[in-house]
């Protein structure tokens, strides 16, 4: 799977959303959500693994990776929860199991808790979940993203590529950070990129942060001991938070925990979900 393409299409309410499952059609489902400023990409080794035992569903955002990307778009994490309920349906899965990282932890929190979505089981990696979020970086881009949008192109380019190296620990393979930025650049990829964090409101997670106490199935956070976009803190408060939840901290990562640990990931996964 490490040439990674999605090869269904789905029109969302949100656009056109890029999609594509493996493994056995049998087997029990299990739902990969990415995070921001990434895509399903970051899953490709996990899903791999994944599939030997499982029916794995993979899909890029609105606005993110090989999905629609387009001037005006609503990318917000209130119109990622809404896409995501409305492609469970699409799919026809009623009690998967879900694996969301970063922002897709809160797409995946939305979803539940506001659309009625329902899951067998649900593991937040490194998720956005608690208040305060937002680093300087974010709210300064977020409150100049027009400025920003007109940077030339190799200025962008290099802008993107420090900001998700900063999300490793162990640092990426060259092949890999070109992936994951490739997205991002040109006369789509640049607007879409600010777009997405322009759009980045608190009040997305502030209104579903109280009633975390609500969630009545079993939950797992794993979470980067390296990670220093939200640092482990963050997954202890929220673990206080979710009842029956536990916390898996997982040595030698950062934030991007698919990248940097995907071994010990998976093995967190697997011993998990079965």
């Amino acid at each position: 799977m490490q040439d990674w393409t999605l090869r269904q299409i789905y029109r969302s309410q949100g656009g056109e959303v890029r999609w594509d499952v493996f493994g056995n059609e049998h087997a029990d489902p299990v739902v990969l959500l990415h995070g921001t400023p990434f895509s399903s990409y970051v899953w490709r080794g996990v899903a791999s693994a994944l599939a030997a035992t499982h029916r794995v569903y993979v899909w890029d955002m609105p606005g993110y990776g090989t999905s629609e990307m387009s001037g005006g778009q609503d990318v917000s994490l209130a119109a990622q929860g809404a896409v995501f309920a409305e492609l469970l349906a699409h799919w026809g899965l009623d009690e998967p199991s879900v694996v969301a990282h970063d922002f897709g932890g809160a797409v995946s929190l939305r979803a539940h808790l506001l659309h009625g979505a329902r899951y067998r089981d649900l593991v937040l990696v490194d998720p956005v979940a608690l208040a305060p979020w937002g680093s300087p970086f974010f709210r300064l881009v977020g409150a100049n993203a027009e400025v920003f949008e007109q940077l030339p192109p190799a200025l962008h380019g290099a802008l993107v590529r420090e900001y998700v190296t900063s999300a490793s620990h162990r640092g990426l393979h060259p092949a890999t950070l070109d992936a994951l930025v490739a997205p991002w650049l040109g006369e789509a990829g640049q607007p879409a990129f600010y777009r997405q964090i322009a759009q980045a409101d608190q009040r997305h997670t502030d209104e579903v942060q109280a009633r975390y106490g609500e969630l009545a199935l079993p939950v797992l956070i794993c979470w980067g001991a390296e990670d220093t976009w939200i640092p482990i803190g963050k997954g202890r408060e929220l673990a206080g938070l979710v009842p029956g939840s536990r916390l898996r901290a997982i040595e030698g990562a950062g934030h991007l925990v698919q990248e940097d640990a995907p071994a010990e990931l998976t093995a967190a996964l697997l011993g998990f979900l079965s």
